[in-house]
């Protein structure tokens, strides 16, 4: 029997979640994610403001040339996060195998609920209704019997719309399609696709798999499924609801303005360390591998790394080396324009430690831990140390934070 997958996209999230907290913005051009001066890049844009050309990662100055009657709204993630915990409470009441992907879409495994919820189009009909009046938010829903031809068929289907891919019927929808439309198709891939003749996806059923094979390596078996509406490659490869820990975990951020003040720059990336650990935390992972990236005045851009003989998730040990890199690559005078904050080369257990230093490490441990409490509690900018207070900066609005509801913590 086919599976039943559904796609549901949550439609412009970060916008829709501030018109309900500002009602006079529905109907309007609006930008999340910042103000029209500054130099970040936006978050989400209404469809008012997508008519213009504004869309999500564009720098906010462009935005705000494109559009200039937009209004522009600074990102709130903790009602984002709020939003967000009320979709996934609706869509869990519908399957008990959820993903969430990121802040705003998820994928359901709804097969074998038909004499709970009806065919596939009634299903989704009644969870677009209720998701309706349960968090005055619209969706879109894609239907397939793969989590690619749901993705596909969701992004067909915006905005407020619902598009079944009957089974059988996958090659053909998306046969016609830009070979962009295929989830993990980038530009570098488009440019080497196009160089083949290939600029629709149903055009790579013209060559064989041991051809794109030679060509891609694994990448091009896994192309060749997704041509035919199969899950394949990467992260598609696992099943709707299984664990996945992620490769790195980063955060970075931009001034306003360049600086060189070696106290502001510490404070940033102290509080940087601050938003990797967490997250590290949150995933019960340990880093091995830190690294720095630094962007000057003139763009020219640096990442330096070094990895640590014992893996960590504390936040001062991260500060304590990304520091390091940092003098160690910084000419005093010279302004910076961006910071961030890598870690990678993750193991699930902490280093077996020698008495006096496991000890520390613990007290760290349990500080921390509880910080993240209040954090959950209260908000991301609740708490924080000292060396970070003057490195305080608005979390950016993004789709993947922490916290990201239906992410079940690992036990300890």
């Amino acid at each position: 029997m086919p599976r039943t997958i559904f796609h549901v996209d949550m439609d412009a999230f970060f916008v829709s979640v501030e018109e309900l907290y500002d009602p006079s913005l529905k109907g309007k051009a609006v930008v999340v994610g910042g103000q029209r001066h500054q130099r970040g890049v936006v978050s989400a844009a209404s469809y008012e403001a997508r008519k213009f050309g504004v869309h999500s990662a564009m720098p906010l100055r462009t935005a705000a040339k494109l559009c200039p009657h937009a209004i522009f709204v600074d990102g709130h993630s903790g009602r984002y996060r709020e939003a967000s915990e009320g979709v996934y409470r609706v869509l869990s009441s519908f399957s008990p195998l959820v993903e969430m992907a990121s802040i705003d879409e998820a994928y359901l495994d709804v097969t074998g609920t038909e004499r709970l919820h009806g065919p596939p189009l009634r299903a989704a009909h009644a969870l677009h209704q209720r998701m309706k009046s349960e968090t005055q938010l619209n969706c879109s829903i894609g239907i397939g019997t793969s989590r690619l031809v749901a993705k596909v068929s969701s992004a067909k289907a915006k905005p407020h719309g619902i598009l079944w891919a009957v089974p059988g019927c996958e090659a053909r929808l998306l046969a016609p399609l830009d070979v962009r439309d295929i989830p993990g198709v980038g530009k570098v891939t488009e440019q080497s696709l196009h160089a083949l003749g290939i600029h629709r996806v149903g055009d790579l059923s013209r060559f064989d798999e041991t051809f794109l094979q030679e060509r891609f390596g694994k990448w091009g078996l896994a192309l060749a499924g997704k041509a035919r509406g199969e899950d394949a490659g990467g992260w598609f490869d696992s099943e709707v609801g299984a664990d996945s820990d992620p490769k790195s975990i980063s955060h970075e951020h931009t001034y306003d303005e360049d600086t060189a003040d070696p106290e502001r720059l510490e404070s940033t990336l102290m509080r940087l360390s601050e938003m990797v650990g967490r997250r590290l935390r949150e995933h019960r992972l340990y880093a091995r591998t830190i690294q720095l990236k630094l962007r000057d005045m003139d763009f020219k851009t640096i990442t330096r790394a070094h990895s640590l003989s014992d893996p960590t998730q504390l936040d001062t040990e991260i500060f304590e080396q990304v520091r390091t890199l940092f003098y160690k690559n910084w000419r005093k005078g010279l302004k910076i324009r961006l910071l961030g904050v890598q870690t990678s080369s993750f193991e699930t257990e902490p280093a077996q430690g020698d008495l006096i230093e496991g000890g520390r490490r613990q007290r760290w441990q349990q500080a921390l831990s509880a910080a993240d409490r209040l954090r959950d509690r209260f908000g991301e900018s609740s708490v924080t140390l000292a060396t970070g207070l003057k490195g305080g900066f608005r979390e950016r609005t993004h789709e993947n934070p922490v916290g990201l509801p239906g992410k079940d913590k690992k036990k300890e």
